[in-house]
């Protein structure tokens, strides 16, 4: 394919590996990429300081990175030769960015402060509508908290189960786990996700009917795993309460479906909704975010919010050397693409952050597990995204570290760690932050091993980044997540894929529904492949 043929809106060639940019930075790598860090921080006495930037209340350090300056100046030519300035740009102004869906991309409207102009012709006046249903958001989780909203039988909710799936769950759960501190004590919450049973069961078990208001969070109100434990939860709540109008005062929705959020048997006044510029996995600070305001507060929902914007300017506004979220998205793009580094480990060194990982995994690899181009051009010459992964230290220190320090594969890491601990208690949380430093340390630079140890020798040169903020709060959760997804959206840019649609979700979802019915016992079995009719013959017994 010529480079002429491969121009479109967003690129001015289609193959990465066409463009000077990206051969000049081949060629780079080949002269640095043997180069120990070492020998990196022995020649530059103010590396430390140098290679470190600042933003929205977090401090990154990726001096311990495999780069030099001339790296960096390459990179960033490669973001600017790439478009990425443009792309930012058609973003922020509401373009239909997400060309495969013929939709804007205007997460960043859902925590723009209030009578912000967003002058996109796609999206008039964005604003006004994500304002209007936070501000409904605010009216039932005060109602809430104050004991105000009681059950059909006159006794107040203090039970809240989300029921979702992706990015109607994950977000909900990290949140509420990461801001527990905050979160109101008295009230318990749940989430259900898995289709399995299991989860509604053990979700439920223990928690009264009468003070149980259960979240159904699903756009179109067909997701069929959040449909089926939403009617099990409705059949839980009327084996008890009888009466189908409980189903009003015990049930809320987050959807755009107001004709069969309605036929469920939900009130629509209670139904919040969001839009199709939202992706689920960027919506967690969007309608889908309610159960997280139900237990921190409007407040400390609302500074979360002023987190995410926070860093949404920073991406926007500053300058590619300076930039954490197109920094980290390229040394992503740098390891992945020239030192064929297949995964990421994210290791935060706060047991309240213990499902960020988790979180992070939908949002990295959904965005970016493509292999077709904007163009429609299946990708052959180079890799995308990266597996994402990862633990809270000090845990996976004791588990997965081995590999990282002395394994045969590249694992680069990201350390996240905090100055002030919520929990106070002894030197637990001087002991964690050393931990920290000790494992960047040791993983950059190594230990010879004493001769005839060679099962000793820590080769080091493992690259790392390190992000330091004072302490967990509702803003720096905020920002924390607006920096990964930016980091996102840069690498989507360079690789020219489209990090806003996820066909490949799909499919299995449509046989799954096209097999149901070959379940049961005196079905007729379907005409498949061998290994598929043998599978459901063996389990229909």
């Amino acid at each position: 394919m010529s480079a002429e043929k491969g121009k479109n809106k967003f690129q001015g060639i289609f193959m990465l590996t066409d463009r000077l940019s990206y051969q000049a930075l081949e060629a780079h790598y080949q002269q640095i990429h043997k180069r120990h860090l070492r020998d990196l921080f022995k020649e530059d006495a103010g590396r430390g300081e140098r290679m470190s930037a600042e933003a929205a209340g977090l401090y990154l350090d990726y001096s311990k990175n495999r780069i030099t300056g001339e790296t960096l100046r390459l990179l960033t030519a490669l973001a600017d030769d790439c478009g990425l300035r443009e792309r930012i740009d058609a973003m922020f102004r509401g373009d239909k960015i997400n060309v495969t869906e013929g939709r804007s991309a205007l997460h960043t409207a859902l925590r723009a402060p209030r009578g912000r102009c967003l002058a996109a012709a796609a999206v008039p006046d964005a604003g006004k509508p994500v304002h209007k249903v936070l501000s409904r958001m605010a009216k039932l989780a005060n109602q809430l908290r104050a004991g105000e909203w009681l059950g059909f039988t006159g006794k107040p909710i203090c039970n809240i189960v989300n029921i979702g799936i992706g990015g109607s769950d994950l977000g909900p759960v990290m949140a509420y786990e990461a801001l527990r501190r905050y979160s109101k004590r008295k009230l318990k919450f749940r989430f259900v996700s898995n289709v399995d049973g299991t989860d509604f069961k053990e979700a439920t078990r223990g928690l009264s009917p009468e003070k149980t208001l259960f979240i159904v969070a699903s756009k179109t109100f067909e997701t069929l795993e959040t449909l089926t434990n939403a009617e099990s939860a409705k059949e839980w709540t009327l084996k008890k309460l009888r009466n189908p109008a409980a189903v009003a005062r015990h049930f809320v929705a987050v959807s755009t479906a107001e004709k069969k959020v309605a036929a469920f048997g939900i009130d629509t006044k209670n139904m919040f909704g969001f839009w199709d510029w939202v992706g689920g996995r960027y919506s967690m600070d969007s309608a889908i975010g309610l159960s997280t305001m139900i237990a921190i507060g409007v407040k400390h929902f609302s500074e979360m919010l002023d987190g995410f914007h926070a860093m949404d300017e920073h991406f926007r506004t500053t300058p590619w050397e300076r930039n954490l979220p197109v920094l980290m998205g390229l040394l992503t793009v740098w390891y992945n693409n020239f030192f064929g580094a297949q995964t990421v480990a994210v290791l935060p060194y706060d047991q309240y952050l213990k499902r960020f990982p988790a979180y992070l995994q939908q949002l990295t690899m959904e965005s970016t597990g493509k292999g077709v181009t904007l163009d429609g051009e299946a990708i052959a010459t180079y890799q995308t995204g990266p597996i994402f992964w990862g633990e809270p230290g000090t845990n996976g220190q004791h588990s997965f570290y081995q590999l990282i320090h002395q394994g045969t594969k590249l694992v680069p890491c990201d350390f996240i760690g905090f100055r002030k601990t919520l929990n106070p208690l002894g030197r637990h949380h001087d002991l964690l932050m050393a931990n920290v430093f000790a494992q960047s340390k040791a993983l950059a630079f190594g230990q010879v091993a004493p001769a005839g140890e060679p099962y000793r020798n820590f080769e080091g040169n493992r690259p790392s980044n390190t992000i330091l903020a004072e302490k967990l709060t509702p803003a720096i959760l905020g920002a924390l997540v607006a920096l990964y997804e930016h980091s996102v959206f840069t690498q989507g840019v360079v690789w020219n894929i489209n990090p806003f649609d996820q066909y490949g979700v799909q499919l299995g979802k449509v046989l799954a529904e096209e097999l149901l019915p070959s379940l049961s016992k005196n079905a007729r079995l379907p005409k498949d492949d061998s290994s598929t009719v043998a599978l459901l013959r063996k389990y229909r017994g």
